[in-house]
């Protein structure tokens, strides 16, 4: 069981909040994953003439040897990305709710916003689109402009820092997949832990350490800290809860 010392203080001095996108800024349970994890697997299948369950089996082993399915494919087979991105974001999101809540909590939240994913421009902007908060946000770093490293390699950390002027230890980073917290935490981000119940989001034993706060609802959490900078003595509402796997 994972249980943080929440510092609402350092919070307040972010200024600059860097966001996942997937299961971070929806719900888990809109279960988006699942469309693009087939799409993932027919393409597999077609590209090797395999069937779905050898598919599976080689797409497991490009994630977990290579950090995503895309970087296997690029660097064991030659596959065109913006191909197989093309295709497997190709889903569909009528299961993705409005979010007024969340619009209007980021729009009150100070600094700047950026979207920090492993998936594309496109699909960010259509997912931000369908949730109502496209206009919430400075830019979107995608896996393209990371030259196709995913998180949590180093590398696009580093990339986006740089050209986006970011200093890190005036940065947080939001996320669901607790493994790609720990970079941000190198660099000196605070950072915030969106549980879902993915077996592949939790926490290692060396990556609980880099968490340093969890938000099981993320809109209430950055409420509570916008409360808590509101009204400065009160004792904070944002407090950590056990992550629960």
């Amino acid at each position: 069981m994972l249980t943080t010392t929440p510092d609402p203080a350092r919070l307040a001095a972010t200024e600059t909040w860097l966001f996942d996108l997937d299961n971070t800024l929806y719900p888990a349970d809109c279960d988006l994953f699942a469309q693009i994890d087939r799409r993932m697997g027919e393409f597999i299948s077609r590209l090797f003439d395999v069937d779905a369950v050898e598919a599976k089996r080689r797409q497991k082993g490009f994630f977990q040897q290579h950090g995503t399915t895309l970087r296997g494919l690029m660097v064991d087979h030659g596959v065109d990305p913006a191909e197989f991105l093309g295709y497997v974001h190709n889903i569909d999101l009528s299961p993705l709710p409005h979010l007024p809540e969340l619009r209007a909590t980021l729009q009150a939240l100070p600094g700047r916003k950026l979207i920090f994913t492993n998936g594309t421009v496109a699909h960010a902007e259509r997912v931000m689109g369908r949730l109502g908060i496209a206009d919430c946000f400075e830019a979107v770093f995608d896996i393209v402009a990371s030259d196709y490293l995913p998180k949590p390699r180093p590398e696009p950390y580093a990339k986006l820092l740089a050209e986006h002027g970011v200093e890190p230890t005036r940065a947080t980073m939001v996320e669901d997949m607790a493994r790609n917290l720990a970079p941000a935490a190198r660099l000196g981000m605070a950072t915030i832990w969106v549980p879902t119940r993915s077996d592949w989001a939790q926490p290692g034993p060396d990556e609980a350490a880099h968490i340093h706060h969890v938000a099981p609802d993320l809109t209430a959490f950055l409420s509570a800290l916008l409360i808590k900078d509101a009204n400065p003595a009160e004792a904070s509402p944002a407090k950590a809860n056990p992550a629960k796997g």
